[in-house]
C-alpha cells in the first residue's frame, strides 16, 4: 500500500460524509465568486483563507459554459488540495480539512444537521 499524505487523506471521504456536507452546505451561500478575469492569484488566496477558515464552501464560477467551469473547478482542486462534494450549474462545493478549526467558523462544527 502506498504511502497516504494528509492532502490524500483530506481529499477521500466517506459518501455519508458528503451526504452531511451537501445537507450543510444547501444553506450555505457563496464565498467567492469567479467571474472573468479567472483564477487570479487574489482569487485563489480568498480561496485558501475561505477553506482555512470555514472548511466547507460554495463557489460561484461565471464561465462560459460547462466545459470552462469544470476546468476552472479541476484546477481550484489541484492548486488548492480541495474535495468537490458538489457541482451544480455555476455552483461548487468545496471541502478541505482546516489543520486547527476554528469553532466560531467552522462550517462543519457550526452545523445542527447530523
Amino acid at each position: 500500500m502506498p504511502f497516504l499524505t494528509e492532502d490524500d487523506l483530506n481529499l477521500m471521504i466517506s459518501q455519508k460524509d458528503k451526504k452531511r456536507f451537501r445537507a450543510i452546505g444547501h444553506h450555505l451561500k457563496p464565498v467567492v465568486t469567479i467571474a472573468g478575469n479567472g483564477l487570479s492569484e487574489t482569487v485563489l488566496s480568498e480561496l485558501s483563507r475561505a477553506l482555512q477558515d470555514h472548511e466547507l464552501i460554495k463557489v460561484k464560477i461565471l464561465a462560459g459554459d460547462k466545459d470552462e467551469r469544470d476546468a476552472l473547478v479541476e484546477t481550484i482542486v489541484a492548486s488548492q488540495h480541495v474535495t468537490v462534494v458538489q457541482k451544480i450549474g455555476h455552483i461548487a462545493l468545496l471541502y478541505k480539512a482546516a489543520a486547527k478549526p476554528n469553532p466560531a467558523l467552522s462550517n462543519i462544527l457550526r452545523a445542527t444537521i447530523s
